[in-house]
């Protein structure tokens, strides 16, 4: 999710690129949707990455509490230029999974995708981690 066309076509190119299936949301409330018609469907998302701050609308911060609702398993990465934000420091406290900060190069994202879906599947379903 991000406001600015360029960064979104950008990265849902980077992702194709590493392998991904992408749909793309202007906004949280239309990443909402999105989220919830693919659980509704059986084919849940494995990973949102959210952007923090969208004039006008809303942003990440809002947009993970909404989804955690709706999923108290979503996964969420937040992604911001605003390095100084307290999100971005302590993303965790927010419901994030991960933090990416913009600008992020194709092995930066794929790294962060890579340790958020490892770290996920670690974990079983009652909230324990599954050893090997």
């Amino acid at each position: 999710m991000d406001d600015e066309e360029l960064i979104l076509d950008c990265t849902g190119e980077l992702l194709a690129e590493l392998g991904y299936e992408v749909d793309m949301a202007r906004d949280g409330a239309e990443a909402i949707v999105l989220y919830e018609r693919a659980l509704r469907e059986g084919d849940p998302f494995a990973v949102v990455i959210l952007d923090l701050t969208i004039p006008g609308a809303m942003g990440g911060k809002k947009a993970i509490q909404k989804l955690l609702e709706i999923d108290p398993k979503a996964t969420a990465v937040v992604s911001s230029g605003y390095s100084k934000d307290p999100v971005m420091a302590h993303y965790k406290e927010y419901g994030f999974s991960a933090v990416l900060l913009k600008p992020f190069t194709l092995e930066e994202l794929g790294h962060t995708l890579q340790e958020v879906l490892s770290a996920r599947s670690a974990w079983n379903g009652n909230g324990s981690m599954s050893t090997p």
